[in-house]
This record gives structure tokens, C-alpha cells and sequence, in this order.
């Protein structure tokens, strides 16, 4: 083809446009190469001090939490830009990583143990938000990217309540002149609908009116806006008395509260320490004592301290009774083999996960390892009571907002009957007649620095987590009977991480040991 000076002149047109598309390309990649630089240098400081301590970083909620939403969002916000080249090797490190990312369901988990915290210990939004918690030893903060999660979560479970409390609290950041992608016409749109939910049309129609400011034409909003009109003047012909439109007006500013059984304010008081103090009288009866276990032989010249926790039920605590190497042993045997707990379905008879008992454990046996049949010849010794037909030491690890709800550790009169039938049918009894905490409240393997006591609602009482100590109680009472005063309960990890192992002993095999009495209830 022969160029004219015109075409020629188009052609020299052409390229300047090339030259600036070519600058506009390279100024992209300096700006995503400066943008991944900024990004590794903010992580390598990060993981830098993450991995130097790494059970003490996660023992902070947040830390969990922005832990899950990196690796399942913001990394892979990462993947994409940089496939924007040929990045072959870091392409295939997150291929071959990336199985072991957390999911969406997870980052959900995580999410929710915030909430949990969040109600159980009072925390209101912008303190969690602020990380100002108790005994933390990195602090960190939520952004109001984060509590827009929190509050797009908790909108999925249709929990209102907390939809309502962070996406306010992500709107205040934002209002407080905070730096974020978070938009404030999103967070409207989420609040006011959380808000209507709650029965607050009032405070819906401001905020709906607030999000039409910044977006006039947003058409859910405007259809929104036009229905809670509707609903304002049906109300307005209706005509009410005065005293009708005071308690209406109550209702719509009363404080928002969740609907919680007596024995559900009771647990969580507990775990905020905030139960039942003992009287001066009944405080005298508690003892500590040094204990040689009925005269065993190993403890005679060697005895263990103990000291009462509680007086009905009795709830004793021995003092250093389980070493830091013998811990260590434990939990490097038992990781491996962590998952999720499981309890029994009473429809299906099968071990299914549930929303009540959060954390992970594992089993072991004594012949795994001398430090395990050691553990297992100390209970015995200790507690008097035959560990052949108990359980395996079961290990257990709550990590952020772990917790385990009131339960009994025994079977009630039915489950008791049926398990009679099995024993003449020669299977294996599953009664539990007593808990044997080590290195918590079992036995309590970590110290914890907030939250994580185990509570037992129906007296009370409180045993807080201190390492390298035992807490042991008798489910049942001689006569088989259960005691249900040892109703319990594991409160969620607020700070830390919490590792114990419990053994459970069965009745089967302690007739000789523990005897019956004249009396049902002794």
C-alpha cells in the first residue's frame, strides 16, 4: 500500500498514541509493582513478628480474624494483579499453597467468634475495633473495611442486631476521616435495612435519607424511602392515642438486646466474673493442703499440692502437677491429629460438629508414649480411681472464641438405663462418673491472659485457667446418680489460646473403689 502524507501523518498520530498508551502501560506497572511492594514490606514486618511468637499473635481475636480475611480475600486480590504479568513462580506458589487457605466458611467461623466475644464479655464495637483488650500482647485494629465484613456476615445469618452495631461502627471510622475502599452508600444501604428489621422505622428513614444525599438515583434506596413513607402515613390516619405513640416511641429507641435464657446471662456473667461470691463463711471451709493420694507410695515422701475450688460440688485443683516438657510432649503429639470436636447427635446416634462446642481435639494412648502412661498412672494415683476402662486422654485446643456451652458430662436416667442393657449385652458402658482436668481446667496446658474459665452456672462457681495445674470433679454421685450441679461450661478464649486434656473415667470398674451408700444424693 503507498502512504500519502496524510495517511503518513494519521500513521505518526497512531504512534504518539501507541507512546502514550506505552507510558500509561509502564506507569501501571510501576504503580502495581510500587502497590505489591508496599504490600510485602506491610507483610514481611507483620509475619516478621507473627511467627516469632506465633500462638501469642493468634491469641488476639482480631489478629485471627484479619489472619482468615488476608489469606481468603486480600491475597487473592493480590493474585490477580500480579497475573496482570507472567509471574510463572509466584503463580505457582499460590496454586500449590492455596490448599491450604482458609475458605469463605472459615474467614464466617472466624467472624463469628468475634460476635461471640462480643456478647459473652460486653465488649461494645469500638472497643473490639480498637483492640483494646485485656493482656494483649500485639495489639490491632479493625478497619472500617473490616467491620463492614463483620456487619456483611452477620447480615447473612440475618442477625440484625449485629449487623446494625458494625455497620455503625464501620460508618463512624469512616466519618472520623478514615482511609478505606469501604463505601459509606453500601454501609447505609446494609444499616438501614438492619435497622427496619429491629422495628426502628424512624432511624431507617434517616439513614435512607442520608445514603440519597450521596446517591439520589440509588434505586433501592429510593424504593425503600417510598415504602417507609407509605407505612408513616398509615400510621399517621390510624390515628393513635398518645399513649400508644409514647410506648411505640419506646420501643424504637430501646436499646436492642439479644433474647438470652436465665441460664445463658448466668454462664456468661460467669465468664466475665461477674457470678456468684462465695460468703466469708462458706470461704473458711475452703482449704489447700498437701496431698498424697490416700497414702500411694509415690506421694508419701512426694506430696502433691492441692487446693478446694469450690465446696458443692467439690471441685479441688492440684497445683504443678504436670511439667512444661510433659505439656510440650503432649501438644506436639496431639497437632498432628487436631479436628474439629464432635458430639453425640441423640437423633442419629453418630459424632456430628456443632455450634456449641468450638474448638479441636485429639486422642491419645498411653502406649504412644511414656509421657502420655505416665499422665494416665498420676490420675490414677491421684484420684483413686481405675483409668483401664476410662477414655484416652483426650487433647483439646480453643482457639479464637473456642468455647464448649453448659453441658453435663454424664448420661441422664434414660441414657443411664439403656447403658445398663448394654452392659448385660457385655458392650462397653459410656457413663462418665468423673472429669479429671489437667493443665486447665482439666489439665491446664497454657496459661490464658483473658476469658476461658470453666463455669458451672447452676452454683456459680469459676475455675480459671492457670498452667500446669488439675481440676477434678465427680459427675456422679456413689449411687450412680448424676449430680447435676456439675452442670459446666468452657468459656470462649477472649485473649490467648488455650490448650488442656481431659480424661473421663467411667463408672464401669470403680464398684470397689468408690462404693455405693445408703443414699441416692451421697
Amino acid at each position: 500500500m503507498t502512504y500519502f502524507l496524510g495517511h503518513m501523518t494519521d500513521l505518526i498520530n497512531t504512534e504518539k498514541d501507541l507512546v502514550v498508551s506505552l507510558k500509561d502501560y509502564i506507569k501501571a506497572e510501576e504503580s502495581k509493582l510500587e502497590q505489591i511492594k508496599k504490600w510485602a514490606e506491610k507483610l514481611d514486618q507483620l509475619t516478621d513478628t507473627a511467627t516469632k511468637d506465633p500462638e501469642g499473635f493468634l491469641g488476639h481475636p482480631v489478629n485471627a480474624f484479619k489472619l482468615m480475611k488476608r489469606l481468603n480475600t486480600e491475597w487473592g486480590e493480590l493474585e490477580n494483579l500480579v497475573l496482570k504479568d507472567m509471574s510463572d513462580g509466584f503463580i505457582s506458589n499460590m496454586t500449590i499453597q492455596r490448599q491450604f487457605f482458609p475458605n469463605d466458611e472459615d474467614q464466617t467461623g472466624a467472624a463469628k467468634a468475634l460476635l461471640r466475644l462480643q456478647d459473652t464479655y460486653n465488649l461494645d464495637t469500638d472497643t473490639l475495633s480498637r483492640g483494646n483488650l485485656p493482656g494483649v500482647k500485639h495489639k490491632s485494629f479493625l478497619t472500617a473495611e473490616d467491620c463492614f465484613e463483620l456487619g456483611k456476615i452477620a447480615y447473612t445469618e440475618a442477625d440484625y442486631y449485629h449487623t446494625e452495631l458494625w455497620m455503625e461502627q464501620a460508618l463512624k471510622q469512616l466519618d472520623e476521616g478514615e482511609v478505606s475502599s469501604a463505601d459509606k452508600v453500601y454501609i447505609l444501604d446494609y444499616l438501614s435495612y438492619a435497622v427496619y428489621q429491629q422495628g426502628d422505622l424512624s432511624k431507617a428513614v434517616m439513614l435512607t435519607k442520608r445514603l440519597l444525599e450521596l446517591d439520589p438515583e440509588h434505586q433501592r434506596a429510593n424504593g425503600n424511602m417510598k415504602y417507609f413513607e407509605y407505612i408513616m402515613a398509615k400510621e399517621k390516619e390510624a390515628n393513635k392515642s398518645s399513649t400508644e405513640s409514647e410506648d411505640q416511641a419506646e420501643k424504637e429507641t430501646e436499646v436492642k438486646k439479644k433474647d438470652y435464657l436465665p441460664e445463658r446471662r448466668k454462664y456468661e456473667m460467669l465468664c466475665r466474673g461477674e457470678g456468684l461470691k462465695m460468703t466469708p463463711r462458706r470461704q473458711k471451709r475452703l482449704f489447700c493442703r498437701y496431698y498424697d493420694g490416700n497414702r500411694n507410695p509415690r506421694y508419701i515422701l512426694g506430696p502433691v499440692k492441692q487446693e478446694d475450688e469450690w465446696d458443692k460440688p467439690r471441685i479441688v485443683r492440684f497445683l504443678d502437677i504436670i511439667s512444661d516438657e510433659e505439656i510440650e510432649t503432649v501438644k506436639e503429639l496431639a497437632k498432628p491429629r487436631l479436628s474439629r470436636a464432635t458430639v453425640h447427635d441423640p437423633e442419629t446416634g453418630k459424632l456430628t460438629t456443632a455450634h456449641y462446642r468450638v474448638s479441636k481435639s485429639a486422642w491419645l494412648s498411653g502406649y504412644e508414649s511414656p509421657v502420655v502412661s505416665r499422665i494416665n498412672t498420676r490420675i490414677q494415683d491421684l484420684t483413686g480411681l481405675d483409668v483401664s476402662t476410662a477414655e484416652e486422654l483426650q487433647v483439646a485446643n480453643y482457639g479464637v472464641g473456642g468455647q464448649y456451652e453448659p453441658h453435663f458430662d454424664f448420661a441422664r436416667a434414660i441414657f443411664r438405663y439403656l447403658n445398663f442393657i448394654l452392659l448385660k449385652r457385655g458392650t462397653l458402658g459410656m457413663l462418665w462418673l468423673a472429669t479429671y482436668l489437667c493443665c486447665f481446667p482439666p489439665f491446664q496446658m497454657s496459661d490464658v491472659s483473658a476469658g476461658g474459665a470453666t463455669v458451672f452456672p447452676e452454683v456459680g462457681a469459676s475455675v480459671w485457667p492457670k498452667k500446669g495445674t488439675a481440676v477434678f470433679w465427680y459427675n456422679l454421685f456413689p449411687s450412680g446418680e448424676g449430680d447435676y450441679s456439675t452442670r459446666h461450661a468452657a468459656c470462649p478464649v477472649l485473649v490467648g489460646n488455650k490448650w488442656v486434656s481431659n480424661k473421663w473415667l467411667h463408672e464401669r470398674g470403680q464398684e470397689f473403689r468408690r462404693p455405693c451408700t445408703l443414699s441416692e444424693l451421697e
